[in-house]
């Protein structure tokens, strides 16, 4: 096993708290940071080593914390939100206050076009993306909900408090930053009108405010006069981000992020204009997609590795089985995420198999991206059926259901601010953890193999069987060993030949497994259903 220094974030495993779901400690049905801290041990038995925090600051909770208010101090990876703030920030406050304020400019102001906004860009959340300010009869940007109005990055001086407010964290400790949407701080100044793609109201702005003319220059400020004095981990959450792009914002010779968040995977079952167009996932289309970031990024950047986060349905439910094979269906992803090469993100809830929600009424919901779409589609004439099967594919709030500690939820002693997902009653972490094969523990064997194996830092990486439609094959390889991984995206017994992954036999070094042998007749192995399986093998020279 050879060993090579590294900065420290790329054998680490990061772990998703979103607070508000986490653990509540005083019974207000809302989690909190003492309920957090009552949960340390926990995420200390798993093993992980950063704990990401989503926004936990004071704020109205428009969005649910991300339109930022004030900055409270937490040793961890924080949010960084400073694409938009919350119209209840003192700074919008003061800049909404008169055309001539000193804060009028930390904002992206227009005047309208007679009775309509500066251009037709719609929000990212339903309706459009201008909101009218009668007081200084003009129109503010946001991009995001209405509450949430777009920065002006073009104001130097608003950079600058960025910068301070940056500083002020790292000065205290913290990890790193998450940076929310970084690469559409940067807008085309002309603000252009965007296409309006078929059946939708709005036209789309994201050439123009995705990947903007100047993002790049802000980065490397942002580095130049912040984050090159310290050793943290920045992660930019960049929609829209190609790989020719990440290759750009990863590079460490250019000083810009350590490593993004792409969306490329989490959109292929999903039709070409928005979400809710639910499609069957192609495992062929996830495998190439996988390729091409692992391939493109290698020696050039880094890669994150996530299947879940707080905007995300549960992957054991989108991609694997949550009735029959549910056990058998996350541990599999799970094997087939943290054997590839770059940092892994957990999210509260997958190291236990947690699944979507199907709430009866769309009075139970709170995400506010879901209640716009679901007003909208109804005024367009859909079915309140037809919504909700979208909603239980792809809603926020099936990440966001409160963490199920026991059997009879343990969030809180009170009334929680969303439903518990009633499964709660079989899928726990006191479950998890009395149970040595849980999905629990695969998470955990994961995270300390990684410390463990260099090769899964900085291995190579080789897609095998790239047109077989339920497989999953690849390798991992250094100049002294290899590493076989194998997943089984179906419910049906699939097989593999040594000739077809290109190794010697099947007595390779198991390495980690879902079932707890490898099941081999005449040479072939045979995977069954959601079978996953790591085998090691020294290089043949």
């Amino acid at each position: 096993m050879t060993q090579s220094i590294d900065p420290w974030w790329k054998k680490s495993v990061v772990y998703q708290i979103y607070p508000r779901s986490f653990k509540d400690s005083n019974g207000d049905g809302i989690g909190d940071l003492q309920g957090i801290i009552s949960k340390l041990d926990y995420l200390q038995r798993l093993g992980i080593d950063v704990i990401w925090l989503s926004p936990i600051y004071d704020s109205p909770n428009d969005d649910n914390g991300y339109d930022i208010r004030n900055y409270r101090a937490i040793m961890i990876v924080m949010d960084l939100v400073v694409n938009h703030t919350s119209d209840e920030h003192e700074w919008f406050v003061e800049s909404r206050s008169s055309i001539n304020s000193a804060y009028r400019d930390y904002y992206i102001w227009r005047t309208g076009n007679e009775h309509n906004p500066p251009n037709n860009w719609g929000s990212v959340f339903s309706g459009s993306a201008w909101e009218k300010d009668e007081n200084t009869n003009a129109y503010y940007l946001h991009l995001f909900s209405k509450k949430q109005p777009d920065l002006n990055w073009e104001h130097a001086p608003l950079r600058n408090e960025i910068y301070d407010i940056m500083t002020y964290w790292l000065e205290k400790g913290i990890g790193g930053f998450r940076m929310d949407v970084i690469n559409f701080i940067s807008k085309d100044s002309q603000l252009p009108n965007g296409a309006i793609p078929p059946n939708q109201k709005y036209g789309d702005g994201s050439p123009f405010y995705m990947n903007g003319p100047r993002i790049h220059t802000y980065l490397r400020e942002m580095n130049e006069r912040v984050l090159r004095h310290y050793d943290v981990l920045t992660v930019g959450e960049m929609p829209g981000a190609t790989t020719e792009d990440a290759q750009i914002y990863t590079n460490p010779e250019n000083q810009e992020v350590n490593m993004v968040f792409t969306f490329e995977h989490m959109n292929l079952d999903s039709g070409p204009f928005e979400k809710w167009d639910v499609r069957p996932l192609k495992l062929k289309e996830l495998k190439r997609n996988f390729e091409k970031w692992q391939n493109k990024l290698h020696y050039v950047g880094w890669n994150s590795l996530y299947w879940n986060n707080h905007d995300q349905p549960r992957v054991v439910s989108r991609f694997g089985d949550d009735q029959m094979y549910r056990e058998e269906s996350a541990k599999m992803l799970a094997i087939c995420l943290h054997m590839l090469q770059g940092t892994p993100y957990i999210y509260q809830g997958e190291e236990l198999g947690m699944t979507n929600v199907q709430f009866d009424a769309i009075d139970d919901y709170r995400d506010i991206e879901t209640l716009n779409m679901y007003k909208e589609k109804r005024e367009l004439g859909i079915s309140h059926e037809k919504i909700m099967a979208s909603i239980y594919a792809k809603g926020r709030d099936n990440a966001r259901t409160p963490m199920q500690w026991t059997a009879e939820g343990g969030f809180t002693d009170g009334v929680p601010w969303i439903q518990m997902n009633p499964n709660t009653v079989r899928i726990n972490a006191e479950e998890a953890i009395a149970d040595q094969s849980s999905i629990f523990y695969t998470y955990q064997t994961l995270i300390h193999l990684r410390k463990e194996h260099d090769i899964i830092a900085n291995g190579s990486f080789q897609l095998l069987l790239p047109d077989h439609p339920y497989l999953f094959v690849y390798k991992r390889q250094t100049k002294e060993e290899e590493w076989l991984v194998a997943a089984n995206f179906s419910k049906q017994m699939e097989q593999l030949t040594c000739e077809e992954c290109n190794v010697p036999h099947w007595k390779g070094n198991l390495i980690i497994a879902n079932y707890n042998t490898c099941k081999i007749e005449n040479e072939i192995i045979k995977l069954r259903p959601y079978e996953a399986f790591v085998l090691a093998y020294g290089r043949r020279q």
